[in-house]
This record gives C-alpha cells, structure tokens and sequence, in this order.
C-alpha cells in the first residue's frame, strides 16, 4: 500500500451502522462460543477438547500470519531476481514510457533503453555491440509500438533514439539500435516482421547518428546558411543514402530545359522535386525508401531557408609563397569571378582547354556560369598579387558522386599550383562525408594523372577510348601534405 493510498483511506468518513454491525456481530460469536462451551464442556473429555481447540486456533492464526506478510509484503524484484513481470524498467513499463514520449510528438530522443531481463534471456552483458538504424512501418493503434518495443527486448537490443512519422495509414518508426554483435541483420528483420512492423529496413549506423534529430537539423541548418554550396549535402545528410540532382533552369546553351517545380514541392513516394532558388529544381530521389511528409517538410524547410538568404559564399583566403618566391591567394569563387574566369579562357591554349573540357575550344566558356554556382559544388580560384586569376578548381556534386577538375594557366603551370588546388579540394570531400571522388581526362594528361597519385589515397583507373577516369577513395588515409610553402590566412 503506497503513501497515497493510505492517506486516501485515512480520510474516509466514518459512518455509526458500520460500530452496530460489528457489535451485533461480536454479541453473536459470544452466544456461540458460550452454547459450544456448555455443550463440550459437560463432556467426560470436555475440558481437554477445549484446549486442544484453543491450541490449534492459535497454531492456524500463526500460520496465517506469517504467510500474509511473506506474499504481501515482500520486496519488489530487482533486475536480477527471477521475475520481470511487474519490475519498473521491464519492457512493459519500457513501452508504456516510449508510446507516451512518442504518441504524443514527433522526436523522442536518448528513450530509456529496453534491456530489463526477458523471458528469452538476462539484460543485455558488457560484451561487444553494434549500432542499427531500423525503419518499419507499424499500425497507428495502441500496443503497436508495445509490441515492437518486447520484440527488441527479447533479442537483448536498447533503443537508443526514436522519431515516429505519421502517415495517412499507419504511422513509420524510425530506431537507432545498439545490438548485441552476434545479432544478424535477417533475425532483426524477422523479429519485427513477427511483432507487426512492415516495409522494414535496417542499415549499420555509427557514432554520428547518436545526435538527436532536433540537434541534427540545426545543424544542417547553420551550415546552409554559411555556405550556399551546402544545400546539396545538408539534404543528402538529412534524408541519407539518396541522389540530389540540382537542374538548371537553362541549359549550358541557352535554352530553357522546362525543369521547374511549384513553389510547394512536390512529394511522389520515392522521389521529391523542390524549386531551387537559384533557378531550375532539386529532385531527391531514393529509390529503396519512400519519404515521408515529416521528412519531405524538413528538406522544404531548409530550401526556404537558403531562399530567404540569396546567394553567399566564404571569403576566406590564404596567400601562399610559391618556391620562386612569388606570392598567391586562394580564394572561394562564384558567379562574380565569370569575367575574370572567361579572361583566363583566353590566355590559356587550345590544348590546355581541351584537356579540361574534353570538347570544342569554342564552347568552354558556356560551362563557367554552371561551373561558378555554389548549387553545383564548390570552386576554389588562384590569383595573383596584382588580382589576375590564374587557375581554377572545382568540387562538383554529381548526384550522389562527387567529381574533381582543375583548370590552370599555361604561364602558371608546373608550379604546384595544381597540386595545392586538388588537396584542399579533397579535403573539401573529405569534411563533406563523401566517400571517393574522381577526376576526368585524358590519358596524356601527365600532370593530372601525377597530381592524383601524390593524394597518396587508393586510385582506381578505369580507361575508355582514350579518356580516364581516375577514383580516389577517400578512406583514412591522410592525403599527402603538399609542398611547404608558407600559408597566411587573412
């Protein structure tokens, strides 16, 4: 009986009918007593037969007694007693917590884990686990996520995080799992197949995924406004594993490609199309999951965002000595550097434009305007002290690829300059979470080819008709520190 409960009763009204009844009641068993007394005890054996009476009364009120306060007031179980069944941090109490925390809003972030002991095994041991993002689609009745969250228990696993995405039919649950290591991917699916989730899918997560989604978005969200470059990467690390293609308005011809979409967005399972406040459209596609509307109003709402600022791109720059002595800045560009950039075009050669844009001559300064966007990567330009810009190098998004190019006046080769702009191009890569990126050109291109491989990274090379493609995989590995010229941020 808890505190409450006695305090309840304690202030219960005391009535005069209940005092009756019990007297009425104690004068009964006094005749009673009195009637089997004079009938026993006028017996050759009476008085004997009323002790041993009085004795085994005793015995049984004893007996009673004792097993009363054995049952009913025993201590709770503890987490390794025999019994889970009314322990606090069991899995029913578990789940009662998690509907409540997710019924109730969209983000329930860092739920207490379910590892109290099950019927299938004891809590969850020190040894070695591993982390789960599980998506499963759950009937939007009570129990549903009860039943899910019994189904994880039983298989030893803590829910770390949770965020629900209603949905017109049923409701889509999203899991970030710590799983015993010897638990497969295929009993996991199974599980929740068997406990009621549908549509179920489960990917290896890390540490990064342990941010709850409030915190995440912020964070795409700050970095979006910074940089108008990031947009692309911030929906790709909003939405995970899916394609970003931007689409311009007008082709690198002039013409009008058609490629719009309304204001609103628009939302078709497995692919969203935004307007892209550059001109044009972003479409997402993800072909193995469908969006939800939570998700779909997230990747609207960053979009909004990097509408309401306009274009914007860091000025920061670092002046570098080159061995000769001559001193350059490297700088981000965008679209106010297309005049300088095409001024370039005509000091370089034919056959330097050639090598950089494996077409006509005449057409290369059609691709400055898409190259110079910040919605289509990142470009990094070299200028000189007196303010000429002397080489180019670009980070471009390429659906879900990431592609590296560089472009360098003749006068200005041969000086490293081509090797500085691919490093920090790749460490760009690297701090955006792209997992390789690759570099067109032709197989005469020898100071290309040598530029790659002082990365000092993994390269694959795949040839084709005379043009190479050349893969880095931007694993570990450090890329390799490039000449020490001296650097001066300003």
């Amino acid at each position: 009986m808890t505190d409450v409960t006695s305090s309840k009763s304690a202030r219960r009204p005391h009535h005069w009918r209940r005092d009756l009844i019990e007297l009425a009641a104690l004068f009964t068993a006094v005749a009673v007593a009195d009637a089997i007394a004079n009938l026993i005890g006028h017996q050759p054996d009476g008085p004997y037969l009323l002790v041993a009476s009085a004795v085994a009364l005793t015995a049984t009120a004893t007996f009673h007694t004792w097993w009363a306060r054995r049952h009913s007031h025993a201590p709770p179980p503890t987490a390794d007693g025999p019994s889970a069944d009314h322990d606090s941090s069991g899995p029913d109490r578990s789940t009662d917590r998690l509907i409540a925390a997710t019924r109730t809003g969209t983000t329930a972030a860092a739920v207490a884990p379910v590892t109290a002991p099950t019927a299938a095994g004891p809590a969850l041991s020190a040894g070695e686990t591993v982390l789960w993002r599980m998506r499963t689609t759950v009937r939007d009745t009570p129990g549903s996520l009860a039943e899910l969250c019994i189904a994880l228990a039983r298989h030893r696993v803590d829910i770390l995080t949770l965020q629900t995405h209603p949905l017109a039919e049923g409701t889509v649950d999203e899991f970030l799992l710590r799983a015993p290591a010897p638990l497969q991917m295929q009993q996991l699916s199974r599980a929740i197949s068997a406990a009621g989730g549908s549509s179920t899918w489960i990917e290896r997560a890390d540490a990064h995924d342990l941010v709850d989604a409030p915190t995440r978005i912020l964070g795409l969200a700050t970095r979006t406004a910074l940089d108008a470059a990031e947009l692309p990467l911030a929906l790709r690390q909003l939405l995970g594993r899916c394609t970003i293609h931007s689409l311009p308005a007008v082709s690198i011809n002039g013409r009008a490609t058609g490629e719009t979409a309304p204001v609103e967005g628009v939302l078709e399972e497995t692919v969203m199309r935004l307007r892209d406040p550059s001109g044009g459209a972003i479409t997402i596609e993800r072909p193995y999951l469908p969006f939800t509307p939570t998700e779909f109003a997230r990747a609207r709402a960053l979009v909004e965002l990097d509408a309401r600022l306009g274009p914007r791109v860091p000025r920061s720059e670092h002046v570098l000595t080159l061995p000769e002595g001559n001193e350059i800045t490297v700088r981000r560009a965008d679209q106010s550097d297309l005049a300088a950039a095409r001024a370039m075009h005509d000091r370089c050669s034919d056959q330097t434009l050639r090598l950089r844009y494996h077409g006509p001559v005449r057409d290369a300064d059609r691709y400055l305007d898409h190259l110079l966007s910040p919605r289509f990567g990142r470009t990094l330009a070299v200028q000189t002290a007196s303010g000429r810009l002397v080489a180019l190098g670009h980070l471009l998004w390429d659906g879900d690829e990431t592609e590296v190019a560089l472009l360098v006046e003749d006068d200005w080769q041969r000086r490293g300059i081509g090797s500085e702009l691919l490093g920090r191009l790749v460490t760009l890569a690297i701090e955006a979470g792209c997992e390789s990126v690759y570099a067109v050109t032709q197989s005469s291109n020898t100071g290309m080819v040598a530029a790659m491989r002082a990365l000092a990274l993994p390269l694959d090379y795949q040839i084709e008709e005379g043009t190479l493609v050349i893969t880095a995989r931007l694993e570990a590995t450090p890329v390799r520190s490039l000449p020490p010229y001296e650097q001066a941020g300003r």
